[in-house]
């Protein structure tokens, strides 16, 4: 059989069909909504002192490049008659997720007193398993797009998938504000978490098992046969394994283009979520002190104008990344990360806490487009053959900007005399360069699989 024959390209999915394999990251995204809105308010609540946020936001980043590439480079391999190549790590990782979920918002409660050693090292560890785990998650998600969706529909289940996302930070991050607003407490004794943050961590822990459930059970991956047709393979082509340094050296131009592109936009999102907690503190509430009434309403804050960005993304998501065309996805990339700039540059001016709506609803447009774009360049460059292992590796791009974000902090935060708020100036800087550095990406070359079929279009 000529597995090069057009017509046997990656078949036309149902909406449903693509609903499945993009709603489970609404429960993966409440995980990590919660754990970047909420980590800086914890860490500085148990007495971690800001100046060495650095460290601890190193961690999840750190788990991201090496759970990733392995999670890819293994997926690749793992063929189940029921559960899928890609189901049986979501299977393992999502029930740990949801309990190191738990864990976490706890870090304060088990007696190691204020800023104790016990106390920062349970809670690094806890965040450590937690990224460890929610990665596991997350690859599943991502890899299976790359897998069985083809060209022209895409951007669509790129833009569905971010979407979602964005939907789950939004409950994850109203939910403190919510319980606080109906009387549950927000503040609690010096070095515990407030009971408001925990009780919105067992409700996101909860959910991320659901929606994954419900992804395992309604997702039916290709076997290897369809999928090698599908991919213009040989039949057991994808027993092939060859070393992730292999398959970096062989990495097609747009990874390196794209990654180029991130550098700066990633380096710039986690200085958002080390430092925008304690920016709107000072800026808005004038206050410093984790153990204040207003320093924790500046936390709630951020929660809601998480939620506010998450909403603004959704509806840049349905609206408008999934109805353009895959020939203008540098121009879409560009204007959301100058979105971003000019997000991050007004928060740094802004000392009213209802004008910071607007920059966090550019900043929330921002961050789906550039999740949404860069994907979708990226694995249009790739033509089945260990897809996994590249997503993974693409990951990577992500992930390391944000430990040399963290790195650089120690450098720069004294340096301009400790201001959080200056924190996120640098990076709207960050993401200006991000914008500028769009042009060093060739246009996307899309697979040859755009023919569309109607066989599987349901499985």
């Amino acid at each position: 059989m000529d597995t090069h024959n057009g017509s046997n390209s990656l078949p036309r999915l149902s909406l449903m069909t693509i609903f499945a394999m993009t709603f489970g990251f609404f429960g993966v995204n409440m995980a990590f909504s919660l754990q970047f809105s909420q980590m800086g308010r914890i860490f500085q609540t148990i007495g971690a002192d800001p100046t060495r946020l650095g460290y601890f936001f190193i961690l999840p980043p750190l788990a991201g490049m090496i759970v990733q590439p392995l999670v890819g480079k293994y997926s690749d391999l793992t063929w189940s008659n029921k559960l899928g190549r890609r189901m049986p790590y979501l299977l393992i990782g999502a029930p740990i997720a949801a309990l190191v979920m738990i864990l976490l918002p706890n870090s304060g409660s088990f007696g190691f007193g204020y800023a104790s050693f016990a106390a920062l090292l349970f809670g690094a560890v806890a965040i450590l398993f937690m990224d460890l785990s929610s990665n596991v998650c997350m690859q599943p998600f991502k890899m299976i797009i790359g897998d069985m969706v083809n060209e022209k529909q895409k951007d669509l289940a790129w833009s569905w998938q971010q979407s979602f996302s964005n939907l789950g930070g939004v409950i994850a991050t109203i939910i403190p504000f919510v319980l606080t607003v109906f009387g549950v407490a927000n503040t609690a004794p010096r070095g515990e978490v407030p009971l408001s943050v925990r009780l919105a961590f067992y409700v996101g822990a909860g959910v991320l098992l659901l929606t994954s459930l419900y992804t395992i059970i309604s997702v039916k991956e290709y076997d290897p046969k369809t999928y090698a047709l599908y991919h213009h393979m040989k039949a057991d082509e994808h027993k092939d394994s060859p070393s992730l340094w292999h398959l970096v050296r062989k990495a097609p131009r747009a990874f390196w283009e794209v990654s180029l592109v991130q550098l700066f936009d990633w380096f710039a999102f986690q200085y958002l979520w080390t430092y925008a907690t304690g920016a709107i503190a000072q800026n808005v509430w004038g206050t410093a002190d984790p153990a204040s009434a207003g320093y924790q309403a500046a936390g709630n804050w951020y929660g809601i104008l998480t939620c506010v960005s998450s909403l603004a993304a959704v509806a840049w998501g349905f609206l408008v990344l999934s109805h353009t065309s895959q020939f203008k996805r540098k121009f879409w990339l560009r204007v959301g990360l100058l979105s971003g700039a000019l997000g991050f540059i007004w928060v740094f001016f802004t000392h009213n806490q209802y004008l910071l709506i607007l920059p966090f609803c550019l900043i929330g447009i921002s961050y789906l487009t550039m999740q949404t774009e860069a994907f979708s360049i990226f694995t249009s460059s790739l033509n089945g053959k260990n897809e996994g292992a590249y997503m993974g590796l693409f990951n990577c791009g992500i992930c390391l900007p944000q430990i040399i974000a963290s790195v650089a902090s120690f450098a720069l935060f004294p340096l301009i005399g400790k201001s959080m708020s200056g924190m996120i100036l640098i990076a709207g800087i960050a993401m200006l360069l991000g914008a500028a550095a769009v042009a060093a990406i060739h246009e996307d070359k899309p697979q040859r699989n755009t023919v569309l079929k109607k066989k599987y279009a349901d499985a």
